[in-house]
């Protein structure tokens, strides 16, 4: 283990008390607590994904992929802003230009918390200087507690769309300041209560050129490790796997503390003597294992590849997010499989394994690893199509 992998992994798992005392008021809050926030600052984290001129220390996957891990293993809800918050300001400095970067985060002294929703459901009229953005994004990742809220757009030169290739649109992201946005609700929902993903829209606001860059944009302006030569896409499929491997982890060793002195009713036995548990618990820890050991695999020799000047090839990329889907799709069978044997345990407000099961079904129905993803890597494979841009 690198010295950076224990620099990284001892700043989140320094935190594991504050987060535990402070995961209930975050979820009443509907947003982290300024107490996280604060710390997640005082410990370096919040910055560390970034590029070192923007006070991160660029780790490598592996080394992401841990923490975020850890960080899901303490609580669903800050899970999410380790995959949220941290890649955002990870993304806007590498790719914003140099008076971008100037404008957010030098003159911030590189303390940015950023947001938001990258899709492009918004429109950019294209004027001198910049863009008037239009639109309204929804589940907006930890802009409960951003300064800058970053909103996808597509470029529109009068009225029309502009595209970078044949089928495929220029795709930009805009890094807007939070006094500029309409936050249109509270964040009521089922799980990951604590992340303030909030629905919001700007009018006609105007961004300059210097504050956007390209939702696929592969060269940076700054930082010299592999992951900012990969763009934001494979950054941000490590992240939903390491989400929900963490937060299946959580369940699975409460459930295996908790067996030594859970019994069932009519049950004289503990439930760790029971064969069908420990047969049970073998399995999914076996399954866990195995779902890690191809996200860290597959991420990681993407990261060789481009560590040695290849450009990220359709299979390279394919082979990531199959292995992001294959692990949420892991995840999700480990945590309903620890709830159903912890009973009634499982149910009781305010434990971690009820908040975890909420997080988890919460989690996973995001988009980026459906279905559709794992089809679209399938067909890469089998030589019907021979790229998919949005992977």
């Amino acid at each position: 283990m690198t010295s950076t992998t224990v620099e990284v992994l001892s700043r989140a798992r320094g935190m594991r008390e504050t987060v535990l005392a402070e995961a209930a008021a975050s979820e009443r809050n509907r947003t982290l607590t300024t107490t996280i926030v604060d710390e997640m600052w005082s410990s370096g984290l919040m910055s560390s994904f970034n590029p070192v001129p923007a006070g991160g220390v660029e780790p490598s996957f592996a080394e992401m992929i841990e923490t975020w891990i850890e960080m899901a293993w303490q609580d669903g809800s800050f899970g999410w802003i380790g995959i949220a918050n941290l890649p955002s300001s990870f993304a806007a400095a590498a790719y914003l230009p140099d008076e971008g970067f100037a404008e957010v985060f030098t003159a911030h002294d590189n303390r940015v918390t950023m947001g938001g929703q990258f899709f492009p459901n918004g429109q950019g009229a294209v004027v001198d200087g910049g863009y008037r953005v239009s639109g309204s994004w929804s589940f907006g990742s930890g802009t409960g507690h951003s300064q800058y809220v970053a909103a996808g757009f597509f470029p529109m030169d009068d009225g029309e769309m502009r595209w970078i290739s044949d089928g495929i649109p220029d795709m930009q992201v805009a890094v807007i300041p939070r006094a500029e946005i309409t936050f249109n609700d509270g964040w009521y929902v089922q799980g990951l209560k604590g992340t303030g993903s909030y629905d919001y829209s700007v009018q006609d606001v105007f961004v300059p050129g210097y504050r956007t860059f390209g939702l696929f944009d592969r060269k940076p302006f700054r930082g010299s490790s592999p992951a900012t030569r990969m763009g934001l896409m494979p950054v941000t499929a490590a992240g939903h796997a390491s989400w929900a491997l963490g937060v299946a982890k959580s369940m699975l060793d409460d459930v295996a503390e908790l067996a030594a002195t859970k019994f069932r009713m009519s049950d004289m036995a503990a439930l760790a003597s029971r064969p069908t548990f420990q047969k049970g618990l073998a399995h999914h820890v076996a399954a866990w294992r195995a779902a890690r050991l191809l996200v860290l695999d597959a991420f990681g020799a993407g990261e060789a590849a481009v560590a040695t000047g290849t450009d990220l090839d359709p299979k390279l990329r394919a082979d990531m997010r199959a292995a992001a889907v294959y692990a949420t799709d892991t995840a999700r069978e480990c945590a309903e499989w620890a709830h159903l044997v912890a009973g009634t345990s499982s149910i009781r407000e305010g434990s971690r394994l009820e908040r975890a099961f909420r997080d988890i079904y919460t989690g996973t129905q995001h988009a980026f690893i459906s279905e559709k993803v794992a089809m679209d890597c399938a067909q890469i494979w089998l030589g019907i199509i021979e790229d998919q841009f949005g992977l």
